[in-house]
Parts: structure tokens; C-alpha cells; sequence
């Protein structure tokens, strides 16, 4: 069986890598650390796809290096320390490099091995994590290591790659193909910047092209078939995740109706209805919340409504419900009032509750004052009276502050008034 067309097409030259300029352009530092072939232990992280195996791959052939390949997924110690043994070997002359995919699965014994052996300069390193490596990653590896972030690949970059990969597939079977500038265009635009992705669908492409004449013209149509979803790079467990909910709601925070909408869309997409809705109602809560108090229970029935008719209706409620949440006034004074008190808790500032606000008071014949002494509100004017709610330790703390909002300093100016501050 033949190899994947990316592993096929792997760039003979650094300039031949599309995407990552800001890695490997002249000048920039990765570049130079290549140019130099002092190579020291790396850890490339970033989504799948977007050339972090194909720059080890060409790391190792220009410093004349023995690569060996590892799947975290998959590797054991017994296959690191197999690596190892070759270094006295003939294959093992110029040094080994290893290319570690997916070191977030190594464990921490796997990697304190592997930890040994770079430590003592028997082998170079370059690992790779589509996951944050300073979370998944040991430090002592870390601290041996230097990061470097690789990018989704911009369509015009991906393009070039469609282009190349099409001639390359031409000269490989001696069949003449014809790609299209719109069915390049759909294929770069349609991988969510990953270029394996995208050299998978021209593949798929023009072996689902019929031959004509000894020649094969791609069709848009065939194009869309294969391409379908693939633009939406997500991960309900990973990086990716956490950065599209969050950026969602940043997105309403920020009142921006647009990216707001941008990123339910992805959410959307990728199937996620429990995330586009649990986020939308926290945002009302915590950055609409006393400026617009009337939205929570808006923006809790078009989740509700959502969840009953689910995907892809439930896109038309909950579009509602963002929209009105980057529209209306923003508040988070009762969030930061709430946190302020959690944090005094957390630390043990407290005390007993005041001997007024208890539910039952009994008093031992040696308390001379006895009584509860709670003064009821609605018995007063106003149905308020001055009386201590908080513990003693924390009876002048200010957890609360007033919005600077209509509604909230409505509420203040009313109470102000009744309280005659």
C-alpha cells in the first residue's frame, strides 16, 4: 500500500515548508538554530497537520542525523531504550535524533527514561503535543527542552501546498491533472489549516476524477463531497476547546455580536451544544447579570428551547440569546461580590454567625442577657432597620460594590434614600 501523499510530498528544502514563517522565515531564530546544526532538544506544539513531523524530518537530513520515530500513543521504554542501543552502531554514527509524536502520553516513568538519555547528550529530542506541554509535559523535560508554537496554516499558504501536491501526483502516475482555481481554493479553505488534511483531499479528489483523454480535470462538486466538515478543527477535550469557549465568551463580554456568533457557529458545528449553552448562561449571568437582571430568565427559555429541539434548530434561539447578551448593559458586581467573599472563606476569615441572625438562641443560666434581640424589618418603616448581618470579624467588610449601570444605581439611590446615607 502506498504511502499518505503528505509523507510522499515531504519538502526536500526549509523553503518548501508552506506555513510556520514565523518559525523557520530568513532571520528568525528557529531558522538560524537549523542553519547552524547545533541542534538542541525541541518540542514543537500545535494542531495536527500543520508540518511539525516534516520540519524534524527535514531537521534530521540536514544535520546528517539517524531519525527514529516514536508514537507516545503507543511507545514503550523498552522501545526508547532499543534506540539507544544503536548509538555504538553504524546507523547511529552521526547521532540519532528522535521524534517523539504525541508526548503527552508518555507517563512519568516513560519520561524520566527518556529524560536519562537526553540528559547525557545520547540522543537529540524534538517532541510534539497538539496539547499545552507546560501542562502535560514533565518540567525536567521542560527544562531541558525549548518550546516552540507552531500555527494553523493560512488558506493562501495551504494553496500553494494543493498546487504542488497536484502536480506532484501528475508527474508520479504520468497522467496529466487539471486543478481548478476554485477547487484549490475549496480544498485550502475547506482543512481548517491543516495541510495533511488538504493533501488527503487532493488525493481523494483525483482519484475520484475519471480520465478523459489521458487527462484528469478535477470538478468542484467532487471537491465539496470530500471536503464536507472538514474545516472545523475541534476537540472536545483538548487546547482547541477551551479556546473557542472561551473566545465565545470574551466574544459577549466584549459585545461583539459578530465574533459572538462566529464562535457559537464553530461550536455549533462541531456538534457542542452543551458548551454553547452552559457558556451563554454563565456570560449572562456574570457579565450582564444586575445591569440587565431581566435577561437571565430570557436567555435560560432559549436554552431551554434549544435543548428541546435540538441540533441544527437549536442554532436560531441560542443566535438570539447571544445577540441580546452582547447587546445589553454590562455588570459583573455581583460576580466580583461573590468572589470576594469566597476568597475571605477560603482563608478562614469568618466567625460564628451574630447571636441575632441564628435560627434557635438558648441561653445557659450563666448569660445574664438573654434573648435572640432579632429585629424584623417589616416591622419598621420601610420594612428596613439598621442591624449586624456579618460575623463580628467582618462586620464593616464591603463585598459588594454598585454597578455603574441604571439599574443598579437606581438601587442605590433608593436605598441611600431609606437608609439616609
Amino acid at each position: 500500500m502506498n504511502k499518505p501523499l503528505a509523507d510522499r510530498i515531504r519538502p526536500k528544502t526549509i523553503d518548501d515548508i508552506v506555513g510556520q514563517k514565523h518559525l523557520i522565515a530568513p532571520g528568525k531564530p528557529l531558522r538560524k538554530i537549523i542553519e547552524s546544526g547545533d541542534i538542541p532538544n525541541l518540542i514543537f506544539y500545535g494542531p495536527s497537520g500543520v508540518g511539525k513531523t516534516t520540519l524534524a524530518t527535514y531537521i534530521a537530513k540536514k544535520t546528517n542525523r539517524t531519525l527514529k520515530k516514536l508514537n507516545g500513543t503507543t511507545a514503550s521504554t523498552a522501545d526508547i531504550k532499543e534506540i539507544v542501543a544503536q548509538l555504538n552502531t553504524f546507523s547511529g554514527l552521526n547521532g540519532i535524533l528522535l521524534y517523539l509524536d504525541e508526548i503527552q502520553y508518555f507517563n512519568k516513568k516513560q519520561q524520566q527514561t527518556l529524560l536519562e538519555y537526553i540528559e547525557n547528550g545520547s540522543i537529540t529530542l524534538i517532541a510534539s503535543t497538539t496539547e499545552n506541554p507546560y501542562f502535560y509535559v514533565y518540567n525536567a523535560i521542560l527544562s531541558r527542552s525549548t518550546v516552540f508554537e507552531f500555527k494553523s496554516v493560512t488558506p493562501d499558504e495551504v494553496e500553494k501546498a494543493v498546487y504542488r501536491a497536484s502536480d506532484f501526483l501528475a508527474e508520479e502516475s504520468g497522467i496529466k491533472i487539471e486543478m481548478p482555481e476554485e477547487c484549490a481554493k475549496k480544498i485550502a479553505t475547506g482543512c481548517g489549516g491543516d495541510v495533511r488534511k488538504a493533501m488527503n483531499a487532493v488525493e481523494l479528489s483525483v482519484i475520484a476524477t475519471d480520465e478523459v483523454d489521458g487527462k484528469k480535470v478535477v470538478k468542484l462538486e467532487t471537491v465539496e463531497q470530500l471536503v464536507q466538515k472538514s474545516a472545523v478543527r475541534y476537540d472536545r477535550e483538548g487546547d482547541e476547546h477551551y479556546d473557542i469557549i472561551s473566545a465565545y465568551q470574551k466574544s459577549m463580554r466584549g459585545s461583539d455580536p459578530d465574533a459572538a456568533l462566529h464562535y457559537l457557529a464553530r461550536l455549533l458545528e462541531a456538534g457542542d451544544l452543551p458548551s454553547a449553552c452552559r457558556r451563554l448562561m454563565v456570560c449572562a449571568s456574570e457579565d450582564v447579570g444586575l445591569a440587565y437582571p431581566q435577561l437571565l430568565p430570557i436567555v435560560k427559555s432559549c436554552v431551554d428551547m434549544a435543548q428541546a429541539v435540538g441540533l441544527p434548530e437549536a442554532r436560531i434561539p441560542l443566535a438570539d440569546a447571544v445577540v441580546m447578551v452582547c447587546n445589553a448593559p454590562k455588570s459583573n458586581s455581583a460576580y466580583m461580590g461573590i468572589n470576594r467573599a469566597l476568597a475571605d472563606i477560603r482563608t478562614g476569615n469568618s466567625g460564628p454567625v451574630p447571636r441575632q441572625l441564628q435560627n434557635k438562641h438558648c441561653d445557659g443560666d450563666d448569660n445574664p442577657n438573654k434573648g435572640q434581640f432579632y429585629l424584623y424589618p417589616h416591622d419598621f418603616p420601610n420594612h428596613y432597620v439598621e442591624q449586624q448581618y456579618l460575623p463580628d470579624a467582618l462586620k464593616d467588610k464591603k463585598y459588594y460594590e454598585y454597578g455603574n449601570n441604571k439599574n443598579e444605581q437606581a438601587f442605590k439611590a433608593y436605598w441611600d434614600k431609606i437608609k439616609k446615607k
